[in-house]
């Protein structure tokens, strides 16, 4: 198959699959409330949760993804299927929380695929519309977090919180099977030892200033995302609100705003504009606490943030990859792996000082951290800004970083 050939339909089934399998990361994050009480557990340690789910898939992202610039990713991306299955199984029949906790790890180490799938999709894009191909997957990966809270609500409520991983179990073996027949094959890929590859995946960290700065804006980014939705379960579920979890679940539908600001983004990147953009996703990313720190007791604040927020992450993340996926084409698999360990490290973060801070502080504490994190992504962009005043868009910011950037480095040898 050749990047001109690449049919919608395939991006459409690629991005509905990530969809699916990145979903498993946040079933737990509506049900916290139920898990905890279940295990008689309080708020911080149920929190934890979140923290173990990102931790396993920082792991999957530094272990498993670079295997994609080894393996046919086809034959790769149906095994870690048929992996996340077992692990959700794990977790449905988990007696206490600390095994819950572990087969979370699992599941999050797991729901790699998607990653692996993502550089494979920007492999066989044409250059001129490769960030749109990737805005489409990402916006099927953002619908898939804003189902799987909603979802996972709806099911808890119905049949228990348990009932959703058996039922995302049965699921990842259905994509199994058709992503075996739909994904084309590839060429055999250049050797390399396995050691080889995870440890070029992080010496890209050293060698790629601009791979540098896009995981530091991703890190930032998501920390700021996961310090809301770590919390929000017990922000809703107590007074004022006392809402069940249906509609707890139905929150995450609140940032559909993000999947157009996805594809807004996807199109900046294809005409040069990720400065502006890196902006403008920064300062919503504070702003949005601003609007959320009214949120502990005005519904309509609390809507407005979370739209805020969604738009503000995704429109970030996006500009993030269309950037790093132009840095080196024959190494796709092992930049994503960096870019993501990053980005759930920075997640991890977020939802461990959220679960902390929430207990100590409250509502209000976890909004005066989440703006911190959004400082931070902010401020480097603003020190960018200024150190390269007319870096205007993705061209002129990689070649002030690295002047041969136009001809790719020959992959490292093993």
């Amino acid at each position: 198959m050749t990047a001109a050939s690449l049919p919608r339909s395939l991006v459409t089934l690629i991005a509905v699959a990530t969809g699916a399998v990145v979903a498993n990361l946040y079933y737990a994050q509506p049900v916290l409330h139920l898990v905890a009480r279940d295990f008689h557990s309080g708020s911080a340690l149920a929190s934890l949760i979140v923290t173990a789910t990102q931790v396993g898939y920082a792991a999957g992202l530094l272990l498993v993804v670079p295997l994609g610039d080894l393996y046919v990713r086809r034959v790769l991306v149906v095994r870690i299927f048929l992996v996340a299955a077992v692990a959700l199984v794990g977790c449905a029949l988990a007696p206490d929380i600390w095994v819950f906790g572990l087969a979370s790890v699992a599941v999050g180490a797991a729901s790699v695929a998607g990653q692996v799938m993502i550089p494979f999709a920007a492999d066989l894009a044409p250059a001129d519309r490769r960030g749109r191909v990737v805005a489409r997957i990402m916006s099927g990966l953002l619908l898939g977090i804003l189902l799987a809270r909603t979802v996972s609500g709806l099911v808890a409520q119905l049949a228990g919180w348990r009932a959703i991983y058996w039922l995302s179990a049965g699921l990842m073996v259905a994509f199994a099977v058709v992503l075996s027949r739909a994904l084309p094959g590839e060429d055999s890929r250049p050797h390399q030892s396995y050691w080889s590859l995870v440890g070029t995946s992080l010496r890209m960290l050293v060698d790629e200033p601009v791979l540098r700065r896009r995981a530091w804006h991703g890190a930032c980014g998501f920390a700021c995302f996961s310090v809301l939705w770590t919390t929000v379960a017990f922000l809703l579920s107590g007074a004022p609100y006392h809402y069940s979890s249906v509609v707890i679940g139905l929150f995450g539908l609140v940032g559909a705003g993000g999947i157009l600001a996805a594809n807004l983004a996807g199109k900046l990147a294809d005409a040069d504009h990720s400065t502006g953009a890196t902006l403008a996703a920064g300062a919503l990313l504070i702003g949005s606490f601003g609007l959320l720190s009214f949120g502990h007791s005005e519904l309509g604040a609390l809507i407005a943030g979370i739209i805020v927020l969604d738009i503000g992450t995704q429109g970030m993340q996006i500009t993030n990859q269309a950037i790093i996926y132009a840095l080196r084409p024959d190494a796709r698999s092992r930049i994503n792996s960096a870019y993501m360990v990053c980005y759930f490290i920075g997640g991890a973060v977020g939802s461990v000082t959220a679960g902390v801070v929430y207990g100590a502080r409250g509502w209000s504490g976890v909004c005066v951290l989440g703006a911190a994190f959004g400082a931070l992504t902010l401020g480097l962009a603003v020190v960018d800004v200024l150190r390269l005043p007319r870096a205007g868009d993705r061209r002129v910011e990689e070649e002030n970083e690295r002047p041969k950037l136009a001809a790719p480095k020959a992959a490292p040898e093993s």
